[in-house]
């Protein structure tokens, strides 16, 4: 099987995805990464991620239900595959390694 590499923002994006279990779609994906990171992403950024992630397979999505609320349009909802779950553990193990492999690591300054 080829190896799929992630960024950051795509294994973040992944990430959110996975907290939101079934209520992952765009809107909920931005509030939860501004949420527990702090972190700030445009549509059209986070867009682009998510299609990204689907054509690696990494990721699939489904139409929800129209609701009045909305103006009658529908959410599209993501979750992540096996494929992405394997991708996304093998990122984790690889960083994992690396810093245990840092001796003596320190936040002081010098």
């Amino acid at each position: 099987m080829q190896e799929t590499y992630l960024g950051e923002f795509q294994e973040i994006v992944m990430l959110a995805i996975l907290v939101l279990d079934d209520n992952a779609y765009g809107v909920s994906i931005q509030k939860e990464l501004k949420q527990r990171l702090n972190r700030d992403c445009s549509r059209g950024a986070l867009h682009t991620a998510l299609t990204r992630l689907q054509e690696k397979g990494l990721i699939s999505s489904e139409m929800g239900g129209a609701s009045a609320v909305r103006g009658g349009r529908r959410k599209r909802y993501y979750t992540v595959t096996n494929k992405g779950k394997v991708t996304l553990k093998a990122a984790k193990d690889s960083r994992d390694v690396m810093w245990k492999a840092i001796p003596n690591f320190s936040l002081k300054t010098v």
